[in-house]
């Protein structure tokens, strides 16, 4: 069973940063694409963006493009995913979630896309608040 374990969420002024990390308890998350998401309250979960098991390959919502990034760190033995915000906005004021599902073989440069059933494991969520 792969639990995932997210962190740097916090509080941020409008047009301010921040970095969220995703990463695997006990193991690595090669061959796992990552997909992010989030869930305001009184909303549905929505997706963010993903990435591929390569590293090579990402998709985002149109709200956060260009301005949300993620990547992996192949250095890290862990291989951890993250999800860079940029010029954040109080409508980016959620709970976000990474999740994960194995892709490898024929799937290794595949994206799973924004669709939460696509994805088998899930973090707990990290509270992101971007207020002035």
């Amino acid at each position: 069973q792969l639990q995932l374990v997210e962190s740097g969420g916090g509080l941020v002024q409008p047009g301010g940063s921040l970095r969220l990390s995703c990463a695997a308890s006990g193991r690595t998350l090669d061959y796992y694409a990552i997909g992010w998401f989030r869930q305001a309250p009184a909303k549905e979960r929505e997706g963010v963006g993903c990435i591929s098991s390569s590293g090579t390959n990402t998709n985002y919502a149109d709200s956060v493009k260009g301005r949300f990034t993620i990547s992996r760190d192949r250095d890290n033995p862990k291989n951890t995913v993250y999800l860079q915000m940029n010029n954040l906005k109080p409508e980016d004021t959620a709970v976000y979630y990474c999740a994960a599902i194995f892709y490898s073989g024929t799937n290794y440069y595949a994206t799973p896309g924004l669709n939460q059933y696509n994805y088998d494991y899930w973090g707990q969520g990290t509270q992101v608040t971007v207020s002035s």
